[in-house]
């Protein structure tokens, strides 16, 4: 057997081979050579080991990682999906295989050289090309088969949000249940991605396209890994996930095509336990009133620099303790809480879906492949060049009531039990066009919270203002800027006068009438000037805009006064659970992404709104002019091993904004920096795949200084997309077999 490996002009994979298990160890020997600090780190992320490589920084999320038993629950996916489907395991394990070989090349990241293939190392102890290994004294870890499972699990175990559920408890409790729809409900929340297909009736070729962006963390190396696989049973390009093998999330084989945005479903459960320690070890109170022996045994954390942390594992017939124990939370609060979710159930990830997707042909074959996807539950658009088309939800949601969706339920309770799981929704196309956007749609039957609307209607409006489409017509729907959740606080703006005015408020009293009497000061000639601007503002968050940093600056002065009110004074300190938990609990997040539900409520706790829209107007009026947009909207990409050299002001200005379809999300009231971005964006043309077009973040290498690491991000800030090459003859040969 054999591979061999091309590249196009921005250092992208291709890969051809003879089987798709050798395919399979191609792709995980390519990706050791881009990729190999970042494989690494995603390794110990899923063992909950990475305190040891990371610091005490990411201690918090080891202890999620072991008390979630993520590594364990890999295992157990791998040995159900050898005894299920030995095919996919055994391309699993060529995968990892692949890793490990090219984690021992060794290539200097500077030589233009070729790598050896894996039938020619013979170097024991290499020294790895990726710098961080220099840096931090390590050396690459050892892949197992299950590690990919691990991976896989690792990044998505908070898509679905169960720590929303902590957020939902603890607002109620301090605010009133009215405080749920205020605070969470169609609210922007912190996820996203933008998705449309549209048909072929409405393009230019007559076949269908299929665009957008999946919205993520934005991190360096990113977080998709844009690549060719080839062999006599398929030939596949698209995003794939370094660390696992295939292409599952978007892809196009030439005939056929998909892509996904997460589906916003609730389908993991947070269960409130009632612990005891006995002599044997922990027991929990089922919901039959017995106390039932619960799984306990201790592990060891490594802490590079510090001590090492002990943390106790406990896991109840619902499922593993995620937070506290017999003796409560870290400040004392008897509180327990276990995580059930559908992997640890079920012991499967839904593996099986992804060798079928590469050598789907059809809607139908991809439509067939879903079925057995597992998570995250997405919502899917496909189409092939016959004209089939495919709008539905992928993933496995339980059957349990609602009240399991909305908060931590009693596990002592009955009637909180999973009793079957949820037939996926199939949707249809509206006028030629199906537009995904995390929004209610397909999938509201499964979830609780959705995205608002403003992004998803932008995409409509723009489709439905061209008659036909092509391929390059796509990037304008991309990097549209348009910030439609501005409204609420524009019309805030709108009422401010600047003239003091009185005003008569008759308030019935007993036994008579009363009339009181109120002064609304007039804005200072400067903040009435920065009203008119806003006023006249065109609504686009562009990076070369004053005008939307200026929108910006007020929206983050409400948001800071909004959350520093008395009224709202006891949301404001978080229960006790752990660290990585708390980013779902803190006040001023959660009052930035509900500021239009906060400002349009017929009441919010007796604040007064306009008195808070005019202070923050005032204020920022107060400061010297501010400069674009894009000076302090900046992306801010996460790094395992940041550099000391490189300043946060390096980091390229960016347009967008949270609820402008070029998501690009800062957190008002904290920073405007970006975290949350495009991770990639994609159009797959059904009329010819060498149509087709991408871009990422940064670059295919995950090695600083190599020439392909940082040359996509021009594109990806001008908007515009490389080439997708499937041409052999067009590539150049890095390796021969």
């Amino acid at each position: 057997m054999s591979a061999e490996t091309y590249r196009d002009a921005w250092g992208i994979p291709h890969l051809r081979a003879d089987t798709p298990r050798e395919l399979a160890r191609a792709q995980g020997r390519v990706t050791a050579r881009d990729r190999a600090w970042q494989l690494e780190v995603e390794r110990h992320r899923a063992q909950g080991t990475s305190a040891s490589l990371l610091g005490p920084e990411a201690l918090s999320w080891d202890r999620l990682a072991r008390r979630a038993r993520l590594a364990d629950t890999a295992r157990r996916c791998f040995t159900a999906l050898e005894q299920k489907d030995p095919e996919t395991a055994a391309w699993v394990r060529a995968y990892t295989d692949g890793v490990n070989e090219g984690l021992t090349e060794t290539t200097h990241p500077t030589s233009t050289h070729p790598a050896p293939n894996h039938r020619t190392l013979t170097q024991p102890t290499p020294t790895h090309p990726a710098p961080e290994f220099a840096r931090t004294g390590l050396a690459p870890g050892h892949w197992d088969p299950w590690t990919p499972l691990g991976v896989w699990l690792a990044t998505h175990i908070l898509f679905a949000g169960f720590p929303a559920k902590l957020w939902r408890q603890h607002v109620s409790t301090h605010l009133g249940p009215e405080a749920v729809a205020l605070f969470a409900a169609d609210g922007p929340g912190t996820a996203g991605s933008n998705g449309w297909l549209v048909s072929g009736e409405r393009t230019t070729t007559g076949h269908a396209l299929i665009a957008g962006d999946p919205h993520r963390f934005i991190e360096d190396p990113g977080v998709y890994q844009q690549i060719h696989l080839s062999c006599p049973e398929f030939d596949v390009v698209g995003l794939a996930v370094p660390g696992v093998p295939g292409i599952a999330h978007f892809g196009h084989t030439g005939t056929v095509a998909w892509a996904i945005t997460n589906a916003m479903a609730d389908y993991q459960d947070l269960y409130r336990e009632r612990l005891r320690r006995t002599g044997a070890g922990v027991e929990a109170l089922g919901p039959d009133g017995a106390w039932h022996r619960a799984a306990r045994h201790t592990e060891t954390i490594q802490v590079a620099g510090e001590d090492t942390v002990e943390v106790e594992i406990i896991e109840t017939d619902r499922g593993p303790v995620i937070a506290g124990g017999p003796e409560g939370l870290d400040d004392g609060t008897p509180a327990a809480l276990s995580l059930r979710y559908p992997p640890r159930v079920t012991a499967d990830l839904g593996f099986g879906a992804l060798l079928p997707l590469l050598r789907a042909r059809r809607v139908a074959d991809v439509n067939r492949a879903l079925d057995a996807w597992a998570e995250p539950v997405n919502v899917v658009q496909a189409a092939d060049t016959e004209g089939g088309l495919l709008h539905r939800v992928a993933g496995r949601v339980p059957v349990r009531p609602e009240a399991n969706g909305l908060r931590p339920v009693p596990a002592w309770e009955p009637g909180h039990e999973w009793t079957g799981w949820h037939t996926p929704p199939r949707a249809g196309l509206v006028d030629g066009v199906a537009v995904m956007a995390n929004q209610r749609g397909p999938s509201t039957p499964l979830g609780v919270e959705f995205a608002a609307p403003h992004r998803a209607d932008r995409i409509a409006a723009l489709l439905a203002g061209r008659e036909r489409w092509s391929a390059s017509d796509m990037p304008t729907i991309h990097t549209d800027t348009h910030l439609a959740s501005a409204t609420p606080l524009l019309d805030h703006l709108a009422t401010l006068t600047t003239e003091t005015t009185e005003t008569t408020e008759t308030t019935p009293t007993t036994p008579t009438t009363a009339t009181t009497k109120t002064t609304e000061p007039s804005l200072t000639p400067k903040a009435a000037a920065l009203r008119d601007r806003l006023l006249a503002w065109d609504r686009r968050m562009d990076a070369d805009s004053a005008d939307a940093a200026a929108y910006a600056a007020v929206r983050s002065a409400v948001v800071r006064r909004l959350a520093a009110h008395p009224a709202l004074a006891s949301a404001a300190v978080a229960p006790a659970y752990p660290e990585v938990l708390q980013p779902w609990l803190a006040l001023v997040p959660r009052v930035a992404y509900a500021l239009e539900h906060l400002l349009r409520a017929d009441d919010l706790y007796g604040i007064d709104r306009a008195a808070t829209v005019r202070a923050a107007l005032e204020e920022i009026a107060g400061r010297p002019p501010a400069g674009p947009w894009g000076d302090t909207h900046r992306l801010a990409p996460w790094r395992a091993l940041p550099d000391a050299d490189t300043a946060h002001g390096d980091e390229p200005g960016l347009s967008g904004d949270h609820d402008c379809v070029l998501c690009t999300s800062p957190v008002p009231g904290l920073t405007d920096r970006a975290a949350r971005g495009p991770a990639a964006r994609y159009v797959w043309d059904l009329a010819d795949r060498e149509n087709s077009r991408w871009v990422v973040p940064h670059g295919a290498s995950g090695v600083p200084g190599s020439p392909h690491h940082r040359d996509q991000q021009p594109l990806w800030l001008d908007g515009e997309l490389a080439p997708v090459v499937t041409d052999f003859d067009r590539l150049t040969k890095e390796s021969d077999d």
